[in-house]
């Protein structure tokens, strides 16, 4: 069976991320003999849809299974529509999930886990929504814990990165607002 791992690393021994739509990596795997292949996320820049951007990418690719973490609804319905289940994952490496997986452990996600554009601008509000969706999680699911670090340096150079990203959407999504409303 094809599965794919979101992963932070290109092999086995790879943290497996908690993230769909903007993790690194997503490591394509054969349950059967182990063998994998590792594709860079092509949505993980992506100012917006990075979810199903990343779904579709993943069911393009032949996916019959995805071991995750948190995903968002936009991301769940594209799974769920093509028929590929998710499977929730929380920390350890991309080979201890696909054993958990092969054994049996891992719990099928009957639905997200993360509001929509919660990976934009960490899920405060700062997506195109500006938080007016009314969506709630569902209490049944337990918040994840992060995966193993890497280092230190390297997640803050990470973490600064995407706020900086996420910040320059704002602010562009604030200029044209701004150039609308002193058009009028």
């Amino acid at each position: 069976m094809k599965i794919v791992v979101t992963a932070n690393g290109t092999n086995l021994d790879a943290p497996a991320s908690p993230i769909f739509g903007r993790c690194p990596t997503y490591l394509f795997v054969d349950t059967e003999t182990m063998t994998f292949e590792a594709a860079e996320n092509p949505a993980l820049s992506a100012p917006g849809g990075a979810g199903i951007q990343a779904a579709q990418f993943i069911v393009e690719r032949g996916a019959q299974a995805v071991l995750t973490g948190n995903v968002g609804p936009n991301a769940m319905n594209v799974l769920q529509a093509a028929g590929v289940p998710l499977y929730l994952i929380s920390e350890g490496t991309v080979r201890q999930a696909v054993e958990m997986f092969r054994q049996g452990k891992l719990n099928a996600m009957s639905g997200a886990t993360v509001p929509a554009h919660a990976g934009m601008g960490g899920g405060r509000g700062g997506g195109r929504g500006m938080g007016r969706s009314g969506y709630r999680p569902r209490a049944s699911v337990p918040p994840q814990p992060a995966p193993p670090r890497t280092t230190p340096h390297q997640d803050e150079v990470a973490a600064l990165r995407q706020a900086a990203e996420d910040l320059r959407r704002q602010l562009a999504d604030v200029m044209d607002r701004l150039e609308k409303l002193e058009k009028d």
